[in-house]
């Protein structure tokens, strides 16, 4: 079965990316060049000595025809990787971004297991352009050379941290190149430019340039900072993000996170998804079709199914109430692993639509189906996907939650003073910093990165120029697009 453009992700690169990216890569016409995943072939075209690897035999087909001077490989890159003897003077390309869940099976494997011999041990979540790099780099002589077009996760996702660290230490030379507008205007993930150079070195510092656009250049930017191998491993948590914002705002964010007063929200809470009730239509009632059902209260819990349905501050009895009056689905039904059930519950349970419920993975996978797990009562809501900015919401009417929303549960019930810093400009610089874009102009907060958000010290926030955080704000918003959206 052919895989969809996304689910390949086959997103050809424009002629001026593709044009100054073979500037950086290639020096002299006899440099052979090697595109990893070559597509329609746009790179090969414009180098008389290439080679190509390409899975989809549409696609192989193409860029035989628009390169017939190129030699090209359909198949697999990862096989053909492990056992070519060929060697580069350069490499360059759009690598295929597919994600860990649909980067599976016997490539999958394949691809950890030669990056792995390499040294360069990806994790699960590993999407596919990261060992394709990695793989490609591997095939280069002495002071060979590369140029590639990345998603921006480069700068932040964990999964990516292998590769800058096995860069590093090939390479005399890493160049990361942040691009703020859109280079494939049709997708909702930016992409960045990589380049390296002086492969079998290693270096002490990755350059990083930050671009409001693409421009087609001879060569990677001048302007540049120099980030240190070791600050960007201790201080920022092998991210590249927290770069885009000014010197001044990054010394005042690293001063306020290292305080002796200031802790981090997962210091005081734990933090994690709510329940997966595997069939939401079906777990989740009505106030009127619990009644229809008659359906018992002590089985049905108020939970809240998504970060649209927060307010400002806290859920209390009267915003549950104001759900019940509106008949809105949020109640769960909330019942026990044994058979001690109502015969009302049963009826429910005995549905067309229970029938159906039943088939559902989650549902299959448990047992009894009926019973979902994980039901917690937490202290706070947090959203984790936001447009303006995350939301802290107190849960004062004992509701719980789906795994739309986090779970936030205090360490010690007495340190909810705490959290009264969260509306600051600060902690949403912290949230920004901490968590993602996620396209769209949404930005995500995984749990892990929730955890890292910074709540300073009093002593922290004082000395504090709020234009300088103000600024740095609108900055990190600006490269997730928000004000676009």
């Amino acid at each position: 079965m052919r895989l969809s453009q996304k689910e390949a992700g086959a997103y050809y690169t424009p002629d001026s990316v593709v044009s100054s990216l073979l500037k950086w890569a290639v020096r002299r016409d006899e440099d052979r060049l090697l595109d990893p995943a070559c597509g329609d072939g746009g790179f090969i075209a414009c180098h008389r000595n290439s080679v190509g690897i390409e899975q989809d035999a549409q696609a192989t087909q193409t860029a035989i025809s628009r390169a017939p001077w190129a030699l090209v490989h359909e198949g697999d890159f990862f096989s053909w990787a492990t056992e070519t003897v060929e060697r580069f003077e350069c490499t360059a390309g759009n690598p295929p971004f597919i994600r860990y869940q649909n980067f599976t099976g016997e490539v999958r494997a394949r691809a950890i297991a030669l990056c792995a011999s390499l040294g360069a041990n990806f994790s699960g979540l590993a999407s596919s352009w990261a060992p394709f790099l990695v793989a490609a780099a591997s095939l280069l002589k002495r002071g060979g050379r590369m140029a590639f077009v990345v998603p921006a996760e480069i700068g932040h996702a964990p999964y990516a941290a292998p590769l800058l660290e096995y860069l590093v230490g090939h390479f005399c030379n890493v160049h990361v190149v942040a691009v703020r507008n859109k280079l494939f205007p049709g997708l909702s993930e930016d992409c960045w430019l990589l380049y390296a150079d002086g492969f079998e070195g290693q270096t002490r510092e990755i350059r990083f340039s930050v671009l409001d656009s693409f421009r087609p250049s001879s060569g990677p930017p001048r302007q540049f900072l120099r980030v240190g191998v070791p600050e960007w491993r201790t201080e920022w948590n092998r991210r590249l993000r927290p770069y885009l914002i000014s010197p001044h705002a990054r010394e005042v964010y690293r001063h306020a996170a290292t305080d002796p007063g200031t802790r981090h929200l997962g210091d005081l809470a734990n933090v994690g998804i709510g329940y997966v009730s595997g069939a939401n239509d079906f777990f989740h009632l009505r106030p009127s079709e619990a009644m229809n059902w008659e359906i018992p209260s002590t089985f049905l819990h108020p939970s809240v199914r998504n970060g649209r349905a927060l307010p400002k501050s806290k859920v209390t009895a009267g915003v549950v109430a104001r759900w019940t009056r509106s008949d809105e689905p949020i109640l769960l039904l909330r019942l026990p692993k044994t058979n001690d059930i109502p015969r009302s519950v049963w009826r429910y349970l005995e549905t067309d639509a229970g029938r159906e419920a039943r088939k559902a993975y989650k549902c299959r996978m448990r047992d009894p189906w009926y019973s979902v797990p994980d039901v917690q009562v937490p202290d706070f809501f947090l959203s984790y996907m936001s447009g303006l900015e995350p939301s802290l919401v107190r849960n004062d009417a004992h509701c719980t939650c789906t795994n739309s929303v986090h779970s936030v549960r205090l360490k010690d019930p007495d340190i909810k003073s705490r959290l009264a810093s969260w509306g600051s400009d600060f902690v949403q610089l912290s949230c920004e910093l901490e968590g993602h874009p996620l396209g769209g102009g949404m930005l995500k907060l995984e749990p892990r990165e929730a955890t890292q958000i910074v709540l300073p010290s009093p002593a922290a926030v004082k000395p504090m120029n709020a234009t300088v955080i103000a600024d740095a704000i609108q900055t990190m918003r600006s490269w997730r697009h928000y004000a676009e959206a």
